[in-house]
């Protein structure tokens, strides 16, 4: 968990520095925040300087209107690249929790239009709103759960409360993708069911735009985050009817082992390496190359060195990862075959612990580094 939040304050950090390349100092505030991100003060939040910097991007955008500024709108989207192409993925739920109240279908949609403009053309997957577990949002008024993370959040919520979370959502996304190439990412699904009403609910909308002459995506693909373990075992079935996968490890990761990644005591369980995570990964995958959809990964495992090889090597088609390990990346694929990064993977995958994984995995990468 220690190490999400570094990373998370790393992200951030190097945003604050690109405002104040693109856009000035602005009356101070940059410096500001990023002297709370290095400072780590008591009573610090990187969530909440999340929601302050995107006030004062949103400030600059409005000024300047420069592009870039739009682009770090993004806000705590991980921009991601594939053989130099640049991916957007827009975690929705920021614009909920910057928020006083529910967002209008207004306001999200000039949120997903400038996320789309400034992308150019590009994909952008933008995943539907996610709160409860470990965001929570008071106005919403959610009663607590003893157990949020396996409780009444994401999807469940959403298609709950269709007509003041959902739909409005929905509207706002398909209306925003004509200006670009947005997906839609539907989170936390654990049956079909949900993904088959997710999905009438957007033909739905489509054929209400329709009526009234407002342009959206046609073909507009809607994907699922794979972070179940109940998605993992039925992702043969997912992959008929999902026109991509995200895989989504830390969750993943999290619910195979039933693990609390921020729980001390237990921590010592919570690694992708384990077997039965990668297995699970490597089904997913599998599952989705046999139906021709795109699978790709977001979450520390895609830029873990370590992980890269198995990854290359069960066939993954995206990777969410910093420069340095694309570098990383690029030289396992050039240097290495297919079958070699395969013997590689089928002799981590022969070991039955973690630590057996991670020791094997560490000496290879340390043979290619050295």
């Amino acid at each position: 968990m220690e190490r999400a939040r570094n990373n998370l304050t790393l992200l951030l950090a190097a945003q604050l520095v690109e405002v104040y390349r693109v856009a000035g100092n602005t009356d101070g505030q940059v410096r500001v925040l990023l002297r709370m991100l290095v400072s780590r003060h008591e009573g610090f939040a990187v969530e909440h300087v999340y929601v302050q910097m995107v006030r004062v991007l949103r400030e600059v955008a409005a000024h300047d209107g420069n592009k870039v500024v739009h682009l770090l709108l993004i806000g705590l989207a991980e921009c991601t690249r594939r053989d130099g192409e640049r991916v957007g993925l827009f975690r929705s739920e920021f614009l909920f929790m910057e928020s006083d109240a529910i967002p209008s279908e207004e306001a999200q949609f000039e949120a997903y239009k400038k996320v789309a403009i400034a992308l150019n053309g590009k994909p952008v997957i933008i995943r539907t709103l996610d709160i409860g577990g470990d965001k929570e949002i008071p106005y919403m008024g959610l009663e607590k759960d003893e157990n949020p993370f396996l409780g009444y959040r994401a999807i469940r919520l959403c298609l709950d409360r269709k007509e003041d979370i959902y739909k409005p959502q929905l509207r706002a996304l398909l209306r925003a993708s004509a200006y670009g190439n947005i997906r839609i990412m539907i989170p936390l699904v654990t049956c079909i069911d949900e993904l088959r009403e997710a999905k009438a609910l957007i033909e739905e909308i489509k054929a209400e735009l329709d009526e009234k002459n407002i342009a959206y995506k046609k073909d507009i693909q809607v994907g699922i985050m794979v972070e179940t373990a109940a998605a993992s075992l039925i992702a043969d079935i997912f992959a008929k009817e999902a026109d991509f996968f995200s895989i989504g490890t830390n969750d993943l990761t999290q619910y195979t082992m039933s693990v609390d990644r921020g729980n001390k005591k237990v921590s010592y369980l919570y690694s992708t390496f384990n077997p039965a995570v990668l297995r699970s990964i490597r089904h997913i995958i599998a599952c989705g190359r046999e139906a021709g959809i795109m699978v790709g990964m977001c979450g520390e495992a895609a830029s873990d060195p370590m992980m890269i090889p198995l990854l290359l090597a069960f066939g993954l088609n995206e990777f969410s990862m910093s420069a340095s390990a694309i570098l990383r990346a690029r030289k396992m694929v050039t240097e290495y075959s297919v079958e070699e990064l395969q013997a590689v993977a089928d002799k981590a995958m022969s070991f039955a612990t973690t630590a057996e994984v991670e020791d094997y995995m560490r000496k290879f990468v340390e043979k290619i580094t050295g």
